[in-house]
């Protein structure tokens, strides 16, 4: 975080534009589209921008009071969805003789254009502005420079004819990007894919994001972009397998199929309430494996060849994902610290209403199990893969 004498000169100076004032944080749409405008550093300075809640236009401290819901509430910006992807941002408290201020630290974006609700916004001087077509060109092909993660980086041998572009146009783009935003641009096809991450220009090719969600064949490009079934009439891999199914094709075809099948796998039977009254009762609950099996076709390593496994025991279920812990999470912070290893990915799945908030997963899957009766899930970690097993409802 940025040093108290530095933020005073930032301050000082009415005409920087990796500084905007706000006087209080009623109004979070302007809040977000600040935060966005300073991960998109279109100036490309590589340098942090500031949010200084508690002053005013003109710099003046207005004597807010900055509590811990405050800073709560504008760490939250990160994670509500609503910018994507997701950006990197710090939140403090400065108290200085003038008066208190809050200040989110924003960092540069390495997979810029980044959006709030679909549209890119970007600094202008000292004033904020939705980004032309031409800028978001920039944005875009500034990002190839910057491609780390797997998901971001361009599946070389793959072209735009091993893609569903007509799932992209139809099914996605809507979701993604401002409607008029959409009618302002009259980008080709190649462009479109390219402003969302799916698409590397410079190389001419699906990147492999890409292939994952519109890919007509993903298997062909990714070997491990799939989920192995399994239902075993017993407590062990030694024991009759009843069901058994390998499940695959672009991410949300995936997805909505394990939903399915996890419904029909679900017993259910009745309990009475009353003397004229029954109620069903599941031995999982839906929204709890769901969220599970969805957090590992997230944060899996797509570079493994090893697929997701889904092991339906008589008393558990596990899940295996390949990769172990990403980025700053760790066994003894999980799951309230988490990393993206796929930011293209989860940007994505937010968009198609897979994701509903960044970081509530597995506390949504845990208070779900305990609400049914459900033990505690438990998680193993390890260098090579992520493994929850959620016990059966005695």
């Amino acid at each position: 975080m940025i040093a108290r004498d530095q933020l005073l000169e930032l301050l000082s100076d009415l005409e920087s534009d990796r500084v905007e004032c706000k006087e209080s944080s009623r109004n979070t749409d302007k809040l977000s589209e600040a935060v966005t405008a300073f991960a998109n550093d279109l100036p490309g300075y590589q340098l942090p921008g500031y949010l200084v809640v508690g002053v005013d236009d003109s710099r003046n401290f207005i004597g807010l009071k900055v509590s811990d819901e405050l800073l709560t509430s504008l760490g939250g910006l990160r994670s509500d969805g609503n910018i994507l992807p997701l950006p990197v941002i710090n939140v403090a408290k400065f108290v200085f003789p003038q008066g208190e201020v809050a200040v989110v630290e924003v960092l540069p974006s390495k997979l810029p254009p980044v959006r709030y609700k679909g549209r890119a916004w970007i600094r202008v001087g000292p004033r904020r502005a939705s980004a032309s077509e031409q800028e978001e060109r920039i944005l875009t092909e500034r990002r190839v420079s910057h491609a780390s993660t797997f998901d971001a980086q361009p599946c070389l041998d793959a072209t735009i004819e091993d893609l569903a572009v007509n799932q992209f146009q139809n099914s996605y783009l809507n979701y993604a990007v401002a409607e008029e935003v959409i009618r302002e641009n009259h980008r080709d096809t190649k462009q479109q894919l390219a402003s969302l991450r799916f698409f590397d220009l410079k190389n001419d090719c699906p990147t492999n994001a890409g292939i994952l969600l519109f890919g007509k064949n993903p298997l062909a490009w990714i070997p491990g972009a799939y989920a192995q079934f399994l239902r075993v009439k017993g407590n062990s891999l030694s024991d009759d397998v009843t069901s058994e199914r390998t499940i695959s094709g672009d991410l949300a075809s995936l997805l909505r199929e394990l939903e399915s099948l996890t419904r029909l796998q679900i017993e259910q039977h009745p309990e009475r309430e009353s003397l004229l009254r029954e109620r069903l009762e599941s031995t999982y609950p839906e929204i709890a494996l769901r969220e599970l099996f969805s957090n590992a076709v997230l944060h899996r390593s797509y570079d493994s060849t090893a697929p997701i496994r889904f092991y339906w025991f008589s008393d558990r279920i596990e899940i295996q994902s390949p990769g172990g812990l990403y980025g700053e999470a760790s066994p003894e912070n999980f799951p309230n610290q988490n990393s993206y290893r796929n930011p293209v990915l989860a940007e994505a799945m937010k968009n198609l209403g897979f994701v509903n908030k960044f970081g509530r997963g597995v506390a949504r899957a845990k208070n779900a199990l305990a609400k049914n009766g459900n033990p505690p899930a438990s998680f193993d970690f390890d260098h090579h893969y992520v493994r929850v097993t959620v016990w059966a409802k005695p």
